[in-house]
């Protein structure tokens, strides 16, 4: 028996100009806009259980703000606010939703920017739900073609690890890691209505560079489905991808076409975006039509809170990064000895030293868990590597497993336990201490376990 009911609303979320974007340790303020933002909503109620899946176009959504778009749902809509699974696709040309340290941004500009996102996402909730429609669910799994994904963490021949080493160095060895190719997506049918479909997957929304506005990669897949597809809307929501970029360095014939090496190692432009966009909305068309449509019968959401302990400096540590953190405050990055993302990853280092100093012991992080007929999807707040998902994946019991990066808040990077012996910008950058991602993946299984009963 089916009772599913699914409402889908997107609002608009385009910024003014000259606010400071986000996504980078450089100031950067928004000159024009590529293309638009939006905050999309998937509603669903079966059973007389209502949830609402939310994608926002932002870097990422701090758990204040989760908290204020949750309260701005209940107030708006009577709808109860924790029952809002809420992500963002990490785009890192989208605003920044609070003042930042490296650079003199227009506090009042984000503030003001702020409020409108948090309206805005209790709108799309409460269109979402005046529009719920009987229908079905389909799920189904593809796979990323090349040329889209890549491990940007490599051994070098020193025996160091580096996160986006430079375009064809000799001292690359290889990868540290395999990337995960599943596209997951849900189908969404309604009556009389359009189609809905949902794409999760795990590789940074980081192919743009630059200071205009933009969605990234994410519009561009959502654009070439809904174009492709005759009434139907595509909705993203990130995997599993601390650890995942779209760089390949060491390009092939094509693969500079349309694009430049930036800043930070990386290959990036407006045509690395539409190239990402399009190949995976590829994915998306080639499994649409042959989705394993299931009758879904309940839905429960449940949210637990994980304690991790926090990544403290030692004594020894803190006089170096306070002087890096300083200078990087100061807009004095050449002063630190290091360039492109080596120069990122020690100002990261450095602002995590200072920051943590006097942290607490320990860090409660809130999963979400949600069940969907047989299908489930797992809330993260921050940026897990691959191997996260994949063995949140492996968990026995469902048709098919979520894992939701930037969901629920956003916490940093969850690197796994090599990663901390081996190096690299996210091990180094991550406020929590070695075991976090086998943590995470533990009580994972255990939300899993309890959605089962």
């Amino acid at each position: 028996m089916n009772d599913l009911k699914i409402g889908f609303a997107e609002v608009n979320i385009d910024p003014p100009l000259g606010i400071g974007i986000g996504g980078y340790y450089v100031p950067r303020f928004a000159s024009d806009i590529l293309d638009s933002l939006f905050v999309q909503a998937i509603a669903l109620e079966c059973a007389g259980e209502r949830v609402v899946l939310v994608s926002i176009d932002n870097c990422y959504i701090i758990g204040s703000i989760v908290k204020e778009m949750r309260n701005r749902i209940e107030e708006r809509t009577g709808f109860p606010g924790g029952r809002a699974f809420i992500s963002a696709t990490h785009t890192h040309t989208a605003p920044l939703l609070t003042p930042s340290s490296a650079f003199e941004a227009d506090e009042e500009l984000i503030a003001e920017y702020r409020e409108l996102l948090v309206e805005r996402t209790a709108e799309a909730v409460e269109l979402s739900l005046a529009d719920l429609t009987p229908g079905r669910m389909g799920y189904a799994t593809g796979y990323a073609p090349a040329r889209v994904a890549y491990i940007r963490r490599y051994r070098m021949k020193d025996g160091s690890t580096f996160t986006c080493p430079p375009i064809n160095d000799e001292n690359i060895v290889g990868p540290i890691g395999e990337t995960d190719d599943r596209v997951h997506i849900l189908r969404f049918d309604r009556e009389g209505k359009e189609s809905v479909v949902l794409v999760n997957y795990g590789v940074h929304a980081d192919t743009v560079n630059g200071d205009r506005i933009s969605a990234d990669w994410p519009c561009h897949l959502r654009r070439t489905v809904a174009a492709a597809l005759d009434g139907t809307k595509c909705m993203f929501i990130a995997g599993a991808q601390g650890d995942v970029g779209s760089t390949n360095v060491h390009p092939i014939p094509g693969d500079m076409n349309d694009t430049e090496i930036s800043f930070d190692n990386e290959m990036k432009s407006p045509g690395m975006a539409r190239f990402v966009g399009r190949a995976l909305a590829g994915t998306v068309l080639q499994v649409y039509d042959k989705v394993t449509y299931t009758d879904v019968e309940s839905i429960e959401l449940v949210e637990r809170i994980l304690p991790v302990p926090a990544n403290k400096p030692t004594p020894e540590q803190i006089p170096l990064a306070g002087e890096y953190k300083k200078l990087h405050d100061e807009g004095r990055d050449d002063l630190i000895p290091y360039t492109a993302m080596e120069l990122t990853t020690a100002v990261a280092e450095a602002i995590r030293i200072v920051e943590m100093e006097d942290a607490p012991d320990n860090f409660m992080l809130r999963l979400l868990g949600l069940r969907i007929g047989g299908v489930a999807l797992v809330g993260i707040p921050g940026e897990p590597f691959t191997e996260v998902g994949v063995k949140i994946k492996e968990h026995e019991g469902f048709d098919m497993i979520m894992p939701c990066a930037l969901t629920n808040g956003y916490a940093g990077y969850f690197p796994v336990k090599s990663a901390y012996d081996e190096g690299g910008y996210e091990a180094r950058a991550s406020r929590y201490r070695s075991g976090v991602a086998e943590r995470i993946v533990e009580f994972s299984h255990g939300l899993l376990d309890e959605l089962k009963k």
